[in-house]
């Protein structure tokens, strides 16, 4: 059987992130938006190289699910991501990331029958 070739985009599977968002966005009327981007500073190529070494992880969330989960909740996600990217599973920990927001989203803000999927659940690559 042949199957489709994954897609990949900075050592991220975007199948199978896609499939988290659409599974978190059925327990809630929230949307989860992802994106992936590298930056890079040409001005110096000292700069260009230690930049190219770090990485940079921001979930934001709007203040109507801030003000609904705690304190350190965004920390624990980002925490989660870095996690994984340490392990070499980037992947592992977009999807467990999408998870913990779907699961305070569905808390906060649960699924209603006249839900629509207001955003695409594509992952943005830049």
């Amino acid at each position: 059987m042949v199957t489709a070739a994954k897609r990949i985009a900075h050592g991220i599977d975007l199948d199978a992130v896609e499939g988290a968002i659409r599974a978190a966005e059925q327990r809630t009327s929230g949307e989860i938006c992802v994106a992936i981007a590298r930056s890079w500073f040409w001005a110096d190529t000292r700069a260009a190289a230690e930049r190219a070494w770090r990485r940079k992880v921001v979930v934001l969330g709007d203040a109507g699910i801030h003000a609904k989960v705690a304190p350190d909740f965004w920390n624990r996600v980002v925490e989660r991501i870095t996690a994984d990217f340490r392990r070499g599973d980037p992947t592992a920990g977009m999807v467990a990331a999408v998870e913990l927001l779907g699961n305070a989203l569905a808390s906060a803000f649960p699924a209603s029958a006249a839900d629509v999927n207001e955003l695409p659940n594509s992952v943005t690559v830049e």
